[in-house]
């Protein structure tokens, strides 16, 4: 039974997002519908966006450079247009199936440098912890900075009865959630384990780098400029000139969150946007088309150098080859 349900499952895991973010196209569209939103595509000023697209390029590129730094403590190296080339590979084949960017990416570094596939994986693996690290973080940095502003809005959304009963069960959730991993021996609970002990082993993993410094200003500077990038991007939009930066920092944490689990947040991504947006007051219509402004530039961004990358890594590794 369980060797037949897997090939279901499989499609399930590729369906499933692509279904759901088509109902919440769907459902967002018929409140807001799309001749609201062309508008503001039109008269948005496309210098920021331009910007915006600079500082995600220069995420990416940080990304690619800061990959050597894991490989090396084990006795491997990537020339760094190859890694760059592997990481918009990777992006681009996310939109298609969620996570399978990963995947492509450990086979760049095997096929054409000669890095082990699970030593590679392994390492983007890490990486990943330290990008939850990373979110985390930010989440914390902004309710520590900004928490009266944030109180309020809840205080003025939720009533403080429903907010003392959410957190009560919310704690009461986890409570159960860590009592069953620790029990449970089930596959669902091994994962969760697994997760758990691979973050604490990719936070445990820097102290082996050389280039410790290195790695963490990489680290920061990739979120700083996906940060930048979002806010940067806002100001295209005439009409969300002045909206908070929390607002923004809590729209931007949210759209992350939409890409890291679907097919490159395609309809979730301005829906995620839309919903935090309006938690603070600001209009639907222009929240909306920033929404899908911001998502629209980066997937722009990603299948331009996807593409290029896809058909130029090839014929780079064979005129390396042919040098040698």
């Amino acid at each position: 039974m369980s060797k037949k349900s897997n090939p279901i499952l499989k499609n399930l895991k590729i369906i499933l997002p692509i279904v759901l973010a088509v109902f919440f196209g769907w459902l967002t569209f018929s409140r807001l519908p799309i001749s609201e939103i062309v508008p503001y595509f039109k008269k948005a000023n496309y210098w920021w966006i331009v910007l915006g697209v600079f500082f995600g390029v220069l995420s990416h590129l940080s990304r690619a450079y800061r990959w050597n730094y894991m490989l090396k403590p084990m006795g491997y190296s990537i020339k760094t247009q190859n890694s760059i080339m592997s990481i918009f590979i990777a992006y681009l084949a996310n939109f298609g199936i969620p996570r399978s960017g990963e995947v492509l990416r450990a086979a760049v570094a095997t096929n054409y440098e000669g890095v082990p596939f699970e030593k590679s994986f392994g390492t983007i693996v890490t990486e990943r912890v330290f990008d939850v690290i990373m979110v985390l973080l930010i989440c914390v940095v902004t309710l520590f900075f900004q928490f009266d502003f944030i109180y309020n809005i809840l205080i003025e959304k939720l009533h403080p009865q429903k907010i003392i009963i959410l957190v009560l069960v919310m704690s009461l959730a986890l409570a159960l959630l860590i009592f069953y991993i620790k029990k449970s021996k089930g596959k669902t609970a091994n994962k969760i384990k697994g997760f758990a002990n691979g973050l604490l082993e990719g936070i445990t993993s820097v102290r082996n780098m050389k280039n410790k410094g290195a790695f963490i200003f990489h680290t920061v500077f990739i979120w700083v400029m996906y940060i930048l990038m979002f806010y940067i991007t806002s100001f295209s939009v005439q009409e969300l000139h002045g909206a908070p930066f929390s607002s923004l920092i809590v729209a931007f944490i949210a759209a992350s969150f939409t890409v890291a689990t679907t097919n490159g947040g395609v309809f979730f991504y301005p829906a995620a946007v839309l919903s935090a947006l309006t938690l603070f007051g600001l209009t639907e219509e222009p929240s909306y088309a920033f929404g899908w402004i911001i998502w629209t530039s980066q997937t722009f961004m990603i299948i331009v150098f996807g593409i290029i990358s896809f058909v130029y890594l090839p014929i780079f590794n064979k005129k390396q080859k042919n040098l040698k």
